[in-house]
């Protein structure tokens, strides 16, 4: 038996038009939100990497330096490995920045491989935290708070709607 769909919520289809770089803004309705979320994350994630590239920095290395600071407790080697590889460009990443971070001197492991970040990752991930917020600034020049949130709303909603069960 399907699940009925809660018809309140609907509103009237928007015929699919494809992907316009220059389309103008009296039909946005009609853009795919796959080509411009894919544009979207390909031109702020390049944008980023760019920043801490500059600093020989990587986008998953700053990831491992807020894992292990945001931890209540020291996470272990393999925790922060299952955490972020999914945002990883591959399964072994995450592992490597580790080792990395570790030979830079950023991180050290515990007796029971543990990572913790030393005075010089502290320093690094504070570091990059400005960084990454002076970016996020030029990001997000024009937009309020509110169309911000707005915008990533409407972003999970879309992510739900195509990983739930909803049948067509």
């Amino acid at each position: 038996m399907k699940p009925q769909t809660d018809t309140t919520t609907i509103t009237a289809t928007t015929d699919q038009a494809p992907a316009d770089p220059a389309a103008t803004d009296d039909a946005p309705a009609t853009q795919p939100v796959g080509y411009w979320s894919g544009l979207a994350h390909a031109a702020v994630t390049r944008h980023l990497r760019d920043a801490l590239a500059r600093i020989d920095v990587t986008q998953p290395q700053y990831w491992v330096l807020n894992r292990v600071h945001g931890a209540p407790t020291a996470p272990s080697r393999e925790e922060v490995v299952t955490q972020l590889t999914p945002l990883a460009d591959g399964p072994h990443e995450i592992a490597r920045v580790i080792g990395q971070l570790l030979h830079r001197g950023w991180l050290r492991l515990d007796t029971g491989q543990h990572v913790h970040l030393t005075d010089a990752g502290e320093a690094a991930r504070v570091r990059l935290r400005e960084l990454v917020t002076e970016v996020r600034a030029v990001v997000h020049r024009g937009i309020s708070d509110a169309e911000y949130v707005a915008a990533l709303k409407v972003l999970r909603t879309m992510v739900a709607n195509v990983e739930g069960d909803v049948a067509f």
